[in-house]
This record gives C-alpha cells, sequence and structure tokens, in this order.
C-alpha cells in the first residue's frame, strides 16, 4: 500500500498572537526601516495569506495601487494570480512605502521589501528574524508544533472557512475561490484545512450531520 504524506499540524495564530508579533518588530528592532519591513511583511502575510517567497519576490511594480491588487509572478508550479487586498492593507503598503523611500533614497533593485543593505530580502534572514520575534514574544511556548510563518498562511485560510461556516455560506461552492485566492493546484489542496483545526472540522460535521437530516425529513 504506498504510504500517505503526513501533514504538520499547523499553528494557528490569534489576532492577539499577530498584534504582539507586529509589535515585537516594531519595539525591538532598532533600525527604523528594518523594523518597519518586518512589522509590515508580518502584517500582510496575515492579511492575504501570501506565501513567504512570494511576499519577498514582490516587486514595486508588482502593486497596483488604483486597483487594489498585487501582482503574484510565477509562483508555485510556474503559476501567476492577482490578490486582492482591503483598504487597511493597502494603506498599510503605502505607508510602509513612503518611509521606505524616506530613508533608502536609492535602491539596488526593484524589491517592494528591502534590506539594510538595499538588496532583496533573503529567505534564510527572515525566517531566523521571525523566530526570533515569535520567541521574545512569547508565542507557542507550550504548543506542540513550534509556530512557523508559513502557519500565518495557514491561519489565513482556516479563518476565511470559519466565518464562511459561521455566517451560513455554502463553504463547498466558495473552497474554489479560495484556492485560487492562495494559489493552491486544486480545491482539494485548500480542503485539507477543514481537517487542520478542531473547531473547523466540527462546524463542517455538523453541517453535514444537518444536510442529512434534512435530506431524511
Amino acid at each position: 500500500m504506498p504510504r500517505r504524506q503526513r501533514w504538520r499540524l499547523p499553528f494557528i495564530y490569534s489576532s492577539a498572537d499577530i498584534e504582539a508579533l507586529m509589535h515585537q518588530a516594531r519595539s525591538s528592532i532598532a533600525q527604523p526601516l528594518r523594523a518597519a519591513t518586518y512589522e509590515t511583511l508580518i502584517g500582510l502575510l496575515a492579511a492575504t495569506g501570501l506565501r513567504i517567497g512570494e511576499a519577498i519576490k514582490l516587486d514595486r511594480a508588482d502593486v497596483d495601487w488604483s486597483g487594489q491588487v498585487l501582482l503574484i509572478r510565477e509562483s508555485k508550479f510556474g503559476k501567476s494570480r492577482l490578490v486582492p487586498l482591503q483598504d487597511s492593507t493597502l494603506q498599510a503598503l503605502k505607508r510602509h512605502a513612503a518611509l521606505r523611500d524616506e530613508l533608502q533614497t536609492v535602491s539596488v533593485d526593484a524589491s517592494f521589501f528591502v534590506s539594510l543593505t538595499r538588496k532583496r530580502l533573503c529567505y534564510t534572514v527572515v525566517c531566523q528574524t521571525f523566530r526570533q520575534l515569535v520567541t521574545n514574544a512569547g508565542i507557542g511556548a507550550d504548543a506542540p508544533s513550534a509556530p512557523r510563518i508559513h502557519d500565518l498562511r495557514h491561519t489565513f485560510a482556516i479563518r476565511t472557512l470559519l466565518s464562511w461556516y459561521r455566517s451560513g455560506e455554502d463553504v463547498q461552492a466558495k473552497v474554489p475561490s479560495l484556492s485560487t485566492y492562495l494559489g493552491h493546484r486544486e480545491p482539494a489542496s485548500t480542503c485539507w484545512y477543514l481537517s487542520a483545526a478542531p473547531e473547523l472540522l466540527a462546524l463542517a460535521a455538523e453541517r453535514q450531520n444537518t444536510r442529512w437530516t434534512e435530506v431524511r425529513s
């Protein structure tokens, strides 16, 4: 029998966790631009569910300020997509861009997020810095799995599904749109999140039981 891949259960960040992480970046990183970069980056990942590699790869021209969308170019599986932004997220990106241009008038490349060396952020350095921020903020100290930066993406997906269930939406019909938004290859990849959070799995089971009751009656 073929062996199925075992998924690592994600750490689900609370709103307080995300706020604490952004505050930690803002208050504990000495360099103003670097502090603003990590605060904005964490907020963007939490608000959009982008992969960290997609956020690092963003160029300044990939932000459509008037259309309020991000262009994600040739991401995983070679797919490109447009990611709509909420107004609050767009305004946060505008504030960061203004500060970046004020503090660093010359950049080596066109990257939206830049390091102190005026280059694109390095994935390894970002992950190391994020782990330090998580530790200093005391987040997930007793969690079975240590919080990762990629878990911000999982948190976004699970929160979206939870909001749909709680508002009575037809989740099955809306999953393909979430799959497209996240850049998944197929909706089945998105459906995995149904089993990633006990509360979400319980809501899905309750919805199914209700439908069976309606059919029987």
